[in-house]
């Protein structure tokens, strides 16, 4: 897969068979619309693109709203589509400067003059341009004129994306991996960098790599205990991470600040400042408030021995 990082920088397609939208979570929803566009590419002798933006339009149109949460990162997003067979990959900047473009400006000139496209595979509610007031009538209606075929993705596959998006945020949102990951059609992941903690975790003879997420609006999964797989330098682990507030070592354990810990089983590495992306299995336990340190190590003891199970199954 070739990958742009701005519209002008893609060329020399002879056939270029496009779709856009914002793709977050690459899941099974969007496998729906990939499949189509990469079977209307061969069809026509043509190769599959697809363009997205960065950052994601919400960001820039109501930076004033902070409760956007996104399944994948941009690295993550490229990865899946990857695997999906996309021929090119085009993640233009998305400005307000951009959001300005008429529907006509679109058209006329990112699809046309300087994408070329050939064929466009869109669904019935997709909108774009200035106030989105761009619609699949528009791009019907000058099709024809700019020189360009329009091939429509069925009402119920489309929906069936806006779906799975919503359930997969609700399921993350509750600690329900496993409805997450059926409709992701994968397991989901965090990306982030080992950071120093506090060491407590060594003090009961649980020692924790501390996660500092690489993407603030990257959706966290809900508080408790998971079975997962870390892996660092190309290498996985199987572990256990806790997502909280940690209540038992806490002072404050009403604050809102969450921390991700994970207890990488039979480690002793030295990785504070290492990438590393924690692929989550299953979803252990509530996080707990324990009467004592004592308490809360005898709890990870069965912990470790659930995630082990787990693991060993999945």
């Amino acid at each position: 897969m070739k990958i742009y990082y701005s519209i002008e920088d893609f060329q020399n397609v002879s056939f270029p068979v496009l779709t856009t939208g914002t793709f977050d979570g690459v899941h099974l929803g969007h496998k729906t619309i990939l499949d189509k566009l990469n079977s209307v590419a061969r069809e026509n002798d043509g190769e599959s693109v697809l363009l997205t933006f960065s950052p994601h339009p919400r960001i820039v149109l109501f930076p004033e709203q902070n409760d956007l949460k996104l399944l994948t990162t941009r690295d993550e997003k490229i990865e899946l589509l990857e695997h999906y067979g996309v021929d090119h990959l085009i993640i233009h900047p998305f400005t307000k400067e951009f959001s300005r473009l008429s529907s006509v400006e679109f058209i006329r000139d990112l699809l046309v003059n300087h994408l070329q496209i050939k064929k466009l595979v869109i669904g019935y509610n997709h909108h774009f341009g200035r106030n989105r007031e761009g619609s699949l009538e528009h791009l019907l209606e000058y099709g024809p004129v700019y020189g360009f075929d329009v091939e429509e993705i069925p009402a119920a596959d489309i929906d069936n994306v806006n779906v799975s998006s919503t359930k997969i945020r609700k399921a993350l949102h509750n600690g329900d991996l496993s409805t997450a990951k059926s409709y992701l059609g994968h397991d989901y992941s965090l990306a982030g960098e080992v950071v120093k903690g506090e060491g407590r975790g060594t003090d009961i003879g649980y020692p924790t790599a501390n996660i500092q997420i690489e993407n603030p609006i990257k959706l966290i999964p809900a508080n408790g205990v998971y079975a997962v797989y870390i892996t660092v330098s190309d290498t996985q682990y199987p572990a256990m991470m806790n997502i909280g507030v940690r209540p038992t070592v806490t002072e404050n354990s009403n604050s809102p600040d969450r921390t991700i810990e994970i207890n990488i089983f039979d480690f002793d590495q030295d990785i504070y400042g290492e990438p590393v992306r924690v692929t989550m299995v299953e979803r252990i336990r509530d996080e707990a408030k324990f009467d004592s340190v004592k308490e809360l190590a005898i709890q990870l003891a069965d912990d470790k021995e659930s995630a082990l199970n787990l693991l060993n199954k999945n």
